[in-house]
């Protein structure tokens, strides 16, 4: 039998550090909780224990605390986000029946102790979960400790048994004791021999086995004099060491290993998990209530009555009924198979309509139009996909006032979940019906209908009530413009996007893809002639082995799997051998051709087009993203790039405008630090970069030279994005020293801008939250975290959020006007493709003048700043040469 003991304190330690912030809604923590668990689930899969324990310390001093005032009184306080989520988590540990011990006046080491003799004493096995390396010294044949670590969010584990223990330390086990004794423990205070380090205490103890041994040996011990007099004058220090770091194995613990055998998990860890908003966690461990779940429509104390709507007289009538109401609630499943309306009809009451096209026996077609006609006001989900799904079977949809997904995403842009489910169970601690209406064939004409339409009810109903918790808070932090505005009116321009699609020249992809395999084929045997061998180029383990092993190559980083070989590594030994710049072409080559020539004729339809999709609710800051293709993904500055887009022609007899804002970021941070100096800058039309540089070295423009201007450049992007002097001087070649000289010269020349950025981070630490120009908001819970590298990286999104989130309102605010101006004047043309601050037209050759200028005007006009927006627009044959 196995039994596996957690240090509590350590593993909720590591997971609070290791997580990013996470909080439910009513601002409860709950980032190192999540953290345990998981942590837990993985512990449990690797070792699969009978019996399992967690321990924890206690506030009150112990044992150690009493003898000696020093022990641990240098350790920081607990952070009191993680303090917070101590008692919550041992109620979760409760709720999962898992037995915790703590004992005043003892450590959970103690304890840990403890348990894995007892464990022993009764013929167990004994797993020991922690952190903390002190407990290496119970390992034992029948006791293993299983070290955890965590680096950059990842955690590991390290299993160490007696073999693993001499292996890396050369002696047994207990005697990590006396290491301790001679070298010290800063993190506990523990004082050691004065002098003596961690690599001198390890050969001592190699050598003499103990601290008794090596007194003994006195004054004979193979260590030079001096260390000699060190460890004479601090022997009464070692030995009171040895016993501040000795774990008591025999505290007075209430405590059987059969006690603690798995048991199946409480009722109420449900709910706990319900308010915690583990979502994940119910679903993976099949959690249920302990009653059968109350629908949407009562946790809203609301009355609803259901019907199926079959007659064509009783659907005209219901259309005169959400016609004058203020708003009706649609929910419909993808393939519009079938579609809920709810409707409230009185204070505490409601009504839901079910329409199912099989049953109803009127104009199925004409039905649609008339409830997505723009004289019925409407509240839905994901109201993109459903406007694309309409337009795709000849409806032309309109009148949507609300979209649940949206509003979930516009208060807490990095959940990353929102879906209906999701939502219902953050904002109102329950779940609703299990999407039975999502089977496949949920609503086919011969099935059982009745719980696939309580479930598509359930989640009707659920909008309803996401619509009555979002509004307000909506309302609140000023963002209700920012959806009306932008988010709902660019649903319909994405969705006649997707629909669009771009076309693409299929036979030349497939020509590149053939080059690109030449020149991957020609690569590969390059490298292996370089190596000597041939082994798998894209296995970073075999190609360490090549470059640090048999090569011999400088700025070898070794890690837990093997050599590292990332870009930045290979970018380090580009010049040093050639077989390196070959390796990296040759990753550039392998990635374009399975993303695009492979990838890209895989997913082009029947008309030649492909049709990406457009993802409005996954960037923190506002930005669209590409999906299945990621079109906005090409590279831009290469020649393969400039290769890639010549693929993308204009239908026949058409031309492809294309338009991108210039220098939008900065031209914001100008507007928003209102620097005179950039503002004036940006006015007088002349280049950017060459004025900056001309500031920063107090010269005339005409004596920039390319060196000053690339160096300028790099500190005007970079300075959007709170960069380094060290970052800076990796860009641009420089000393660190002469980069922050740089730096200070820049912020001389704009002064503003270094007010701006002093502000905003301190602004957005009382406040919480940094927003744009729309009030669209990105809450940072990171500024106030006790982690360094957590808060350091809650600055540079503060600093940056603001800009790159203006300007993505910016581009979306364009977009939905341009489309609208392109229907208002009765044109051809279509925006059929968005690359951040890119947008691109397909039209006629005979609106060609037209259209340009419209996109420019619409773009530029968009928004009235102290700086001009500019906007340049070419059109073209194909997407390269709208681009020159």
């Amino acid at each position: 039998m196995k039994l596996m003991a957690l240090d509590g304190n350590s593993i909720i330690n590591r997971a609070y550090y290791g997580i990013r912030p996470l909080s439910t809604k009513e601002g409860l923590p709950t980032n190192a909780i999540y953290g345990f668990i998981t942590t837990l689930q993985r512990l449990l899969d690797e070792e699969k224990p009978e019996a399992l324990c967690v321990t924890f310390d206690r506030r009150e001093p112990t044992f150690r605390h009493k003898a000696d005032a020093a022990y641990k009184a240098t350790r920081h306080g607990m952070p009191e986000e993680l303090a917070m989520q101590m008692p919550v988590l041992k109620q979760v540990l409760s709720a999962m029946d898992i037995p915790t011990y703590e004992l005043v006046g003892w450590e959970a080491d103690d304890l840990m102790g403890t348990i894995s003799r007892r464990c022993e004493a009764d013929g167990w096995d004994c797993v020991l979960v922690t952190g903390d390396k002190d407990s290496l010294q119970l390992i034992t044949d029948h006791t293993m400790v299983k070290l955890v670590t965590t680096k950059m969010g990842q955690t590991n584990t390290t299993d160490m048994t007696p073999a693993a223990f001499r292996e890396k330390y050369g002696f047994d086990p207990i005697h990590m004791i006396d290491l301790k004794a001679l070298m010290g423990d800063s993190s506990d205070n523990i004082p050691g021999v004065p002098g003596c380090g961690e690599k001198t205490a390890m050969a001592l103890v190699q050598e003499y086995g103990s601290i008794d041994a090596l007194y003994a040996a006195m004054p004979d011990v193979h260590a030079k004099p001096a260390m000699v007099k060190k460890l004479a004058e601090g022997e009464e220090s070692a030995r009171h060491s040895y016993w501040l770091a000795t774990i008591v194995t025999d505290a007075p613990l209430d405590f059987r290993p059969e006690d603690n055998l798995r048991r199946p998990f409480k009722p109420e860890l449900y709910d706990l998990f319900l308010h915690l908003e583990f979502a994940k966690l119910i679903e993976k461990y099949g959690l249920t209530p302990a009653g059968d779940a109350a629908p949407a429509a009562q946790q809203r104390e609301v009355t609803v009555t259901a019907e199926d709507v079959t007659d064509p007289a009783r659907a005209e009538e219901l259309l005169r009924q959400w016609r004058k109401a203020e708003f009706v609630t649609v929910y419909a499943t993808p393939d519009l198979s079938a579609i809920a309306v709810d409707c409230d009809t009185g204070a505490d009451s409601a009504s839901t309509a079910n329409l199912l096209p099989f049953a109803y026996t009127g104009d199925w077609q004409a039905l649609l139009q008339a409830l997505f006609a723009a004289d019925i006001h409407k509240v839905s989900h994901q109201v993109k996909e459903l406007t694309r799904a309409l337009l795709a079977q000849g409806i032309d949809p309109e009148g949507f006032v609300f979209d649940t997904a949206l509003g979930g995403y516009l208060l807490d842009a990095t959940a990353g979940q929102y879906g209906i489910d999701r939502l219902f169970m953050a904002y109102y601690h329950a779940e609703v019906m299990k999407p039975l209406h999502l089977a496949a064939d949920a609503f086919s004409p011969l099935g059982d209908h009745h719980e696939a339409l309580a479930a598509l009810d359930s989640w009707c109903s659920a909008i309803a009530a996401l619509r009555e918790y979002q509004l307000p808070r909506l309302r609140e932090q000023g963002m209700l413009p920012l959806l009306n505005d932008i988010e709902l009116p660019l649903c319909r321009v994405l969705a006649d996007m997707e629909l669009a699609g771009m076309a693409v020249d299929a036979k030349a992809l497939r020509a590149f893809g053939d080059w690109l395999q030449g020149e991957i084929d020609t690569l590969e045997q390059r490298i292996y002639d370089a190596a000597g061998e041939t082994f798998n180029i894209n296995s970073p383990k075999q190609l360490g082995v090549i470059l640090f092993e048999r090569l011999r190559l400088p700025h070898g980083k070794k890690t837990k799997t093997g050599w590292s070989t990332n870009a930045d590594v290979l970018e380090k030994l580009r010049f040093i051998h050639p077989m390196v710049d070959d390796v990296l072409t040759y990753r550039q080559y392998t990635k374009l051709k399975s993303t695009y020539a492979d990838g890209l004729l895989k997913v082009i339809d029947p008309d030649g087009r492909v049709r990406t999709s457009f993802q409005m609710t996954v960037t923190a800051t506002g930005r669209l993203s590409s999906t299945e293709p990621n079109l906005q993904n090409i590279p831009t500055r290469t020649e393969l790039g400039s290769q890639i887009r010549k693929l993308f022609p204009a239908a026949e007899g058409c031309v492809l405008v294309d338009a991108d804002y210039s220098q939008i970021e900065l031209r914001l941070l100008a507007h928003i630090a209102g620097d005179e100096a950039m503002i004036q800058a940006f006015r007088s039309g002349e280049d950017f970069h060459t004025v900056t540089a001309a500031r920063v070295f107090h010269v005339d423009p005409s004596e920039v030279t390319a060196d000053m201007r690339r160096s300028a450049k790099a500190v005007n992007f970079g300075i959007v994005y709170g960069i380094s002097a060290f970052s800076l001087s990796q860009d641009i070649g420089v000393t660190v020293a002469e980069a922050k000289s740089f730096m200070e010269r820049y912020f001389d020349t704009y002064p503003a801008v270094r007010q701006y950025m002093a502000d905003v981070v301190e602004k957005a630490r009382e406040k919480g939250y940094v927003e744009t120009l729309w009030h669209r908001r990105r809450d940072l819970p990171e500024l106030k975290s006790s982690n360094f590298n957590l808060r350091a990286f809650g600055e540079r999104v503060a600093l940056n959020m603001p800009i790159q989130g203006t300007a993505a309102d910016i581009i979306k605010l364009a977009m939905v006007r341009v489309h609208r101006e392109l229907r208002a004047q009765g044109l051809q043309a279509r925006l059929i493709m968005q690359v951040h601050d890119e947008l691109i037209v397909e039209c006629p050759v005979s609106e060609q003048a037209q259209v340009t200028e419209l996109l420019r005007r619409e773009m530029e006009q968009v928004a009235s700043l102290s700086v001009p927006l500019n906007a340049e627009a070419h059109a073209g044959k194909n997407w390269w040469e709208a681009k020159q």
